[in-house]
């Protein structure tokens, strides 16, 4: 008889000969453009071209001493949940603070961007709702949803007519049509780097009376003109009803997440939100270096600037070279190579090289459309992206040898 152990053993293997197990690589340095790490030997220096690290504020020299002064000023930790005794002053004012950036009424503070979206849609929304989410959400909407007894549609990615239709179907729910009917997106999809349409998707939300999320993770802090994410960079800041967000990649790279948007959507969250009412508070470092964040990106928008031209650069040197990138502005630029074992190949190989990229296939994406995921940085030089240009070149030719 097979025990349960043995049957996790079988699954294991299953995973190792498709080619689906994911292996650690150890870093033994901080987060940074440049970092140190260990691949089947010592750890060495590489170039780092996989991190959520936008703006490259995760070893900024300001930011560690705001951490550092906290925990002398504020404790390690809170050793509570908010509504007991977790709620230091410098929870309150980075609440305001997140609510001032991007324009809202108020904000709640969570653990993680996996956490807020899992608080949203089960304390939002019953049986009488409707929620529409674009097809590649990411993995936390997907969950969060899965929570709430509403009704689901869900519409093709960034597709427009698919997303008025789902939204037609929702008037036709139950007697009369769904109570409340709110479409959620990402603001960037991870794996493609393609923005949401959100000017189309909040017409469509005025036209069928309904609401609008975002999660905006990957652009919170460095897209639009003040960093405010991808509403600001539409021209939609005010039609958004309900923003979520991470702390976790451009403004710092710790942890944290949040929900903002009306006074009362985020009232009800303090009553309703299980991950919020019993998960402890963030941490007083987290807290205050994510307020020293906010402080750079308010104060200059020298690193956006750069992380852009990191990109343009990137892109259009990668393209002299003849690699077939998938088009778009944000600094996510998906390398395609379609052949799963020809992506795992060349992202080996430009370890070797020196730098650390990550491929992905299947079932992360689409079956033919394996891809090494490049994200660019602030913290990169000019010349950290051309050794990085020539890394691919070169694994590419090892590859096809």
């Amino acid at each position: 008889m097979f025990t349960f152990a043995s049957d996790l053993a079988g699954e294991l293997a299953e995973l190792r000969e498709a080619g689906l197990y994911k292996q650690e690589r150890e870093i033994t340095s901080p987060q940074s453009a440049h970092i140190s790490a260990a691949a089947g030997g010592p750890p060495r220096e590489v170039l780092n071209f996989c991190a959520n690290n936008y703006l490259g504020l995760a070893d900024h020299p300001a930011i560690i001493a705001a951490a550092k002064r906290a925990l002398d000023d504020r404790g390690f930790g809170m050793a509570s949940v908010r509504f007991i005794c977790g709620t230091q002053d410098t929870h309150l004012t980075l609440e305001r603070r997140v609510s001032e950036f991007l324009g809202t009424d108020a904000t709640i503070l969570f653990s993680s961007c996996f956490d807020a979206n899992g608080g949203v849609f089960e304390s939002l929304f019953g049986p009488q709702d409707a929620i529409i989410s674009d097809e590649l959400n990411h993995a936390s909407i997907i969950d969060g949803i899965r929570l709430s007894k509403a009704a689901r549609y869900r519409y093709r990615n960034r597709d427009m007519a698919d997303l008025e239709a789902q939204l037609r179907a929702a008037t036709s729910q139950g007697d009369g049509g769904a109570r409340r009917t709110i479409i959620v997106t990402d603001g960037v999809f991870s794996m493609d780097g393609y923005l949401a349409p959100l000017a189309a998707i909040c017409d469509l939300a005025d036209t069928y009376g309904a609401l609008v999320m975002v999660d905006d993770s990957h652009a919170v802090g460095f897209m639009g003109a003040t960093g405010a994410g991808t509403p600001e960079h539409a021209g939609v800041g005010g039609r958004i009803d309900i923003y979520t967000g991470t702390f976790g990649k451009a403004l710092g790279g710790a942890s944290g997440g949040y929900v903002s948007g009306r006074a009362e959507i985020v009232d009800l969250l303090r009553q309703r939100a299980r991950p919020y009412l019993f998960s402890n508070s963030l941490a007083p470092s987290i807290v205050a270096a994510t307020l020293r964040a906010l402080d750079l990106v308010a104060g200059s928008a020298d690193l956006r600037t750069r992380l852009f031209a990191n990109a343009e650069a990137f892109r259009r040197r990668m393209t002299d070279e003849g690699f077939d990138l998938l088009d778009g502005e944000h600094p996510i630029v998906p390398v395609m190579f379609g052949d799963a074992v020809l992506a795992s190949r060349v992202a080996a190989l430009m370890l070797d090289h020196g730098v650390y990229v990550t491929a992905f296939s299947f079932p992360v994406v689409p079956r033919g459309k394996a891809r090494i995921r490049v994200q660019l940085s602030a913290a990169h030089s000019p010349e950290d992206v051309e050794t990085c240009v020539a890394a691919f070149v070169a694994a590419r030719a090892d590859a096809t040898a």
